[in-house]
């Protein structure tokens, strides 16, 4: 090789890495920028859907390569860097904002402004506080549970913590409160094998019987039922209870709640009767909230298929068709053969593929009532801690081709109603450990889907973190029957 070649060569290779180094730095300023907004004035940035609190920086460079080549929004994180720093500078109220789009609208229309302050104004000028903003106390949120939901939405409570927060988490409420318990609660917390460690601390605070958690003392309190607790002897006051114990799930068990002071809406994150079950994106617009007080979350599973459901039914309509999910297995499976009142169940979930059934089916049709009696369902537990598979088998009223039923799911979920519950996936390597973890509550496979050549038969392939993807679900019910909205910018 030649002098030159080889000088050439190394010059390309220091431009490319000179050019990766300042994407970095370009990256740490957002993540900066995003800090500060989140902390200091309650506004909470995304990139096309995709959270950037708590993100790496390598992360945020992926997120731009996901934004050109599924959103198709070639932006750069220059751009989106300088944005976040500038939003910094503005007296925003609370708020939402993707600060994808802003970057891609400013790439198409920078020309037609001044400059980029002048360019956010127009765009989110009523976010300024001077702009009529709604102001809005935050409300009080008791856990009344901590098993693998509860734990899992109180990291996200914490983790939303900020000027202005829309819920802060007050209390936690178990069957026990030794000192014992609420060291090992804590420590359950700190620690997960399937989510990893919470980015955070957690210390066991004995004396005032509680869990101080990043700074934020949340109370254990003991309570052998749902009306034994007087709430408001803690300072809690017009709370939104969320009740994962799975073991109260009718309106009559679940009304004892509001019998105890200090509590006034209860949310249960299990299928309920006789109480609206909600998927939130799909039908929550239904509710009446001034005069429901109890309201059920559905499952993970009516959560991760209904909103891709729902996409399908308004576009083409279903004839008929069946689900059949392909499910983590949970706690109330045997680690080993043993006893169970169900059939298969007893039978070891570390070691089998067990068929069990679901409610899924009937389920579906408390969200989309236009589906009754067309779907069945069944489901297979698998060897895997979390991280499940909804295969839907659809026949359609029209016809129709994959291209198609692929861009209407891929328009849902970037434009819309359902941006925060369907994540479109073009990963050709996407495995179920993929999506442990992931905000959305259905990640759809477009690689899979299927369309029969009849053109009306389609098979489609939705991933769910049934565990994490599921109480993002809960959260946004609770944000949304305590009526603390912020402003937001999609």
């Amino acid at each position: 090789m030649s002098t030159d070649l080889l000088s050439l060569g190394r010059e390309t290779y220091n431009k490319e890495l000179e050019t990766y180094i300042n994407k970095e730095k370009a990256a740490v300023e957002l993540v900066s920028a995003v800090g500060h907004l989140l902390y200091d004035k309650a506004v909470e940035l995304v990139l096309f859907r995709n959270h950037l609190v708590d993100t790496s920086v390598s992360e945020i460079l992926q997120l731009h390569k996901y934004a050109a080549e599924v959103v198709q929004k070639p932006i750069d994180v220059f751009t989106t860097s300088e944005l976040a720093n500038l939003l910094v500078k503005l007296n925003l109220a609370p708020a939402k904002i993707d600060i994808g789009r802003l970057s891609a609208e400013w790439m198409e229309e920078g020309s037609q402004y001044a400059d980029k302050t002048d360019f956010l104004k127009s765009k989110i000028g009523k976010f300024l506080e001077t702009g009529g903003a709604e102001q809005f106390e935050p409300r009080d949120v008791v856990l009344f549970g901590f098993g693998r939901i509860g734990r899992l939405a109180a990291r996200d409570l914490i983790q939303q913590f900020g000027k202005g927060r829309q819920l802060r988490l007050k209390a936690i409420v178990t069957r026990k409160v030794s000192d014992d318990e609420i060291i090992k609660r804590g420590d359950l917390l700190r620690v997960d094998s399937v989510h990893g460690p919470f980015p955070g601390t957690v210390v066991a605070d004995l004396e005032r019987k509680a869990l101080i958690i990043n700074g934020q003392i949340v109370k254990m309190i003991e309570a052998p039922g749902p009306d034994k607790v007087n709430y408001e002897d803690y300072g809690i006051s017009d709370a939104i209870l969320i009740d994962n114990t799975g073991a109260f799930r009718d309106r009559e068990s679940l009304s004892l709640h509001l019998k105890s002071k200090g509590i006034s809406k209860v949310i249960l994150t299990a299928p309920g009767k006789g109480i609206p079950n909600i998927v939130y994106g799909v039908n929550h617009l239904s509710l009446d909230i001034e005069n429901e007080n109890v309201y059920s979350a559905a499952s993970c599973t009516t959560n991760a298929i209904s909103t891709v459901l729902d996409v399908i039914e308004r576009k083409f309509g279903v004839n008929k068709g069946h689900i059949e999910t392909v499910h983590a297995y949970t706690n109330d499976q045997n680690l080993l053969d043993n006893f169970h009142k169900a059939k298969r169940r007893g039978r070891s979930a570390a070691i089998n593929m067990v068929i069990t059934e679901t409610g899924a089916g009937s389920a579906i049709t408390k969200v989309i009532p236009s589906l009754a009696n067309r779907l069945t369902a069944n489901a297979v537990r698998v060897p895997v801690p979390n991280g499940s598979l909804a295969i839907m088998s659809l026949e359609l009223k029209r016809e129709t081709s994959v291209e198609e039923v692929n861009a209407v799911v891929k328009s849902a979920a970037l434009n819309g109603n359902l941006v925060n519950q369907i994540k479109y996936s073009i990963e050709p390597e996407l495995v179920s450990s993929d999506v442990v973890g992931d905000t959305c509550c259905s990640v759809y496979d477009s690689l899979a889907t299927l369309c029969h050549p009849d053109k009306k038969s389609v098979v489609l392939y939705v991933w769910y973190d049934n565990e994490f993807g599921y109480t993002k679900q809960v959260i946004r019910l609770a944000k949304y029957v305590a009526k603390v909205r912020r402003f937001q910018y999609y």
